[in-house]
């Protein structure tokens, strides 16, 4: 699946009609014309966003600027969109308007409306907008109109007494209802004409300037420090990850990431067999394991770097970590450099392959465990352009916790560039050679004036499950690379020694 939020394209309209259509059961009279779509495509560009899933467009939003001060925000639907003329539209406004959003019903599960939403308030921050508005329906109010009022059912709503599938779907997202409306949209029968008036309100809004920037300055990230535990089956072991990527997601985090062989409790139905042949047992999930986080990544909207578990390839047992991207790619790092344990107990082979994955958050790398200790690895990757670099790991001892998290706050300070390692807690029992755990994920930062005094952005409390989210600043290591106080990347003597990738 390859999920892309864009802006909308006249081309686009077969495809956004079948799915307006779709959306609003059959009832042409609500599906908007070709030169409805025209004339908001050239009048606002940047407002007509659209989510195209394997070539296809499924979702929609479209939006005006208005001028809070020149247009009555209070009016109904049809004045405000003036009858679908849109002269009301003001680049020189101070709000985004929302005038549309819908998605097709079978990609409902995706949750494609959130992904349009964060795009309209990136858009709203970009154009340094001091908001959002938005007419909302309250749709599930006619089955309580003869009991409460308009007023008692949002404040219900809220307290989550009762759903409504509009309006639960937009408190979640932020807005916050500041007027209730009469006769918004006067055929709504089932909000008995009733409406909310939304607010998303811009916190970066800066009434002196025209426009911020529109690049993102900060990417989030959230490691999952996992306790090992028994599962009783793979779908209580999908519970437990679902949980943590929720939770993740539900904190605007762009990333989350599990420990190397997080999934190794499912081994224990094996576990009177061969370590070996436990392992390739254990192997025989990965593909569905892989997938469905996959799914997971799609529908929380955040890339999910899932770990490592083990894979067969040619009757070579390796050791692998995935990169799940939100719009459904999946990139994969074999672990290149095999402990003496993994091929003792398991005869794990190393991968052969280094790159650098290019995601929605700039560039990143993967290096599991040991790879870390190897400082030629990720100075290669650096050369490509890494940005951050996720390491799942896996430690049973405090010492081989240290020598990983050493070895990680020297590559970023070598590569200037972030790190963020993450390992697993806790005993598992009845699973051979994955006994004890000892772990505290963190966050790693290069060592210049604009980073922590001590290169840590973020640390876990030891052994103990846990979230850990943490913010990097891109644009800091764009800086430091030009005016940093040392300039570590720059100043090394090529003329001297070079780290080259063989091929």
């Amino acid at each position: 699946m390859d999920i892309q939020v864009r802006n909308l394209t006249i081309e686009d309209y077969k495809d956004l009609k079948r799915s307006m259509e779709k959306a609003y059961g059959g009832d042409t009279g609500d599906v908007w014309t070709r030169e409805n779509i025209v004339d908001l495509i050239e009048i606002f560009p940047e407002g007509q966003l659209c989510v195209e899933v394997d070539g296809r467009v499924v979702a929609c939003a479209l939006s005006l600027i208005i001028d809070s001060k020149k247009t009555n925000i209070y009016k109904k639907y049809y004045e405000i969109i003036d009858n679908g003329k849109f002269s009301t539209h003001d680049y020189e406004g101070d709000i985004l308007y929302g005038i549309e959003v819908f998605v097709h019903p079978d990609f409902r599960s995706l949750r494609l409306g959130r992904r349009l939403y964060d795009a309209r308030k990136e858009l709203c921050e970009q154009m340094n907008l001091r908001g959002i508005l938005a007419g909302g329906r309250i749709p599930n109010y006619h089955a309580y109109a003869d009991k409460i009022t308009p007023r008692t059912y949002i404040e219900k709503v809220k307290r989550k007494e009762i759903f409504d599938p509009t309006l639960t779907f937009q408190l979640s997202n932020d807005f916050h209802v500041s007027k209730i409306l009469k006769n918004y949209l006067p055929e709504d029968k089932e909000s008995n004409e009733f409406a909310t008036l939304l607010q998303w309100d811009n916190i970066y809004y800066d009434p002196d300037a025209k426009f911020s920037s529109a690049s993102k300055q900060t990417t989030r990230l959230g490691l999952v420090q996992w306790q090992m535990r028994l599962f009783k089956d793979i779908n209580d072991f999908y519970d437990q990850v679902e949980f943590f990527v929720d939770a993740v997601s539900d904190y605007g985090s762009d990333f989350v990431m599990f420990p190397e062989f997080f999934n190794t409790p499912l081994m224990s139905p094996y576990n009177e067999l061969p370590e070996r042949a436990a392992m390739e047992k254990l192997s025989e999930l990965t593909s569905e394991i892989v997938e469905k986080l996959q799914e997971f990544a799609v529908s929380y909207n955040v890339n999910i770097i899932a770990g490592s578990m083990p894979i067969m390839e040619y009757k070579k047992l390796y050791n692998a970590s995935y990169l799940c991207h939100r719009n459904g790619k999946v990139d994969v790092h074999k672990k290149i450099h095999i402990t003496p344990n993994e091929f003792k107990y398991y005869g794990m082979v190393g991968g052969n392959e280094i790159n650098v994955f290019d995601t929605d958050c700039g560039k990143v790398g993967l290096l599991i465990c040991y790879d870390v200790e190897f400082p030629e690895v990720s100075r290669i990757m650096a050369d490509q352009g890494m940005q951050i670099l996720f390491v799942p790991y896996m430690t049973d001892t405090q010492n081989g916790y240290l020598r990983v998290r050493a070895c990680a706050q020297a590559r970023a300070i070598e590569n200037e560039c972030y790190v963020a390692i993450a390992g697993c807690v806790g005993n598992l029992p009845r699973v051979n050679n994955m006994d004890i755990q000892y772990s505290q994920s963190a966050v790693f930062t290069p060592s210049d004036f604009a980073f922590p005094n001590n290169g840590i952005k973020a640390e876990a409390t030891p052994n103990t499950e846990m979230v850990l989210i943490a913010d990097v600043d891109l644009y800091a290591l764009r800086d430091l690379h030009e005016y940093g106080t040392v300039k570590i990347l720059k100043d090394r003597r090529k003329d001297l020694y070079r780290v080259n990738l063989l091929k």
